[in-house]
């Protein structure tokens, strides 16, 4: 009787797909393994670990032909995470908790600046370019965490799949860009500086900014937050305007 031959790789991967635990254990795998190159990069922008990770993930799923849905089930444990680790980030902002009082004014009216002007830009560099309006209204909440610009895009009649890789591509270009922009700038202080990436760059912004130091961490943190309820309150109606006049 002939030995039974063992099971290709191919087989395996589609009896492990079939586990919720897989999504979970590639996620953190393969995160990891960008890490250690972006740390090896010495934390150069280009070696973000966040889009290698998604490439990375995206690649395997399409070679093995894995729905994303499958992927997901495991994935989404992670993707719980997101609200405990956002929460989190108030701890380095209460020991911000003096100058958040001084400067609540003009943070304020950063925020709204920064909202607006970043959604108006966008959406007109767009429409000049000749972009469709689907196109258009996944793009106004680019600079916005990724589920709440997904919903406002949603609720706008865009795409909240091209949204995601738009809030990734806006991230991953600002953490690469801003320290030059702010340095020719002569933008030194931290407060600043962090609170202009977390307005404009979201997440991404966020991380790059506790690199840089604890104080920018704190309030690009704060503008995340901030600029998500502000975007999600007033974005359907700002961005819903030009899109009726475009």
């Amino acid at each position: 009787m002939a030995a039974e031959s063992p099971p290709s790789l191919m087989a395996l991967w589609v009896y492990l797909a079939a586990t919720p635990l897989l999504g979970l254990t590639l996620t953190l795998l393969v995160y990891h393994g960008a890490f250690v190159l972006y740390r090896r990069s010495g934390f150069h922008p280009l070696a973000n670990p966040v889009p290698l990770a998604v490439a990375v993930l995206a690649t395997l799923l399409w070679a093995t032909g894995t729905p994303y849905a499958t992927y997901f089930e495991g994935a989404q444990f992670v993707h719980f995470l997101l609200g405990p680790a956002t929460v989190a980030l108030a701890v380095p902002l209460f020991e911000q908790m003096h100058r958040l009082r001084r400067l609540a004014l003009p943070l304020l009216g950063a925020l709204v600046a920064g909202v607006v002007v970043t959604t108006v830009s966008a959406i007109g560099l767009a429409w000049a370019l000749g972009a469709s309006r689907i196109t258009l209204a996944s793009l106004a909440p680019k600079s916005v965490t990724m589920p709440v610009a997904m919903g406002i895009a949603e609720k706008l009649g865009g795409l909240p799949s091209l949204t995601a890789v738009l809030v990734m591509a806006t991230g991953v270009s600002a953490a690469l860009g801003a320290r030059y922009l702010f340095d020719a700038l002569r933008i030194r202080e931290p407060a600043v500086r962090g609170f202009a990436l977390g307005t404009i760059a979201h997440g991404i912004g966020t991380a790059r900014a506790f690199q840089v130091s604890e104080e920018a961490g704190a309030f690009a943190g704060l503008a995340m937050g901030l600029s998500a309820l502000f975007s999600a309150l007033v974005l359907p109606w700002l961005a819903g305007g030009l899109l009726r006049v475009l």
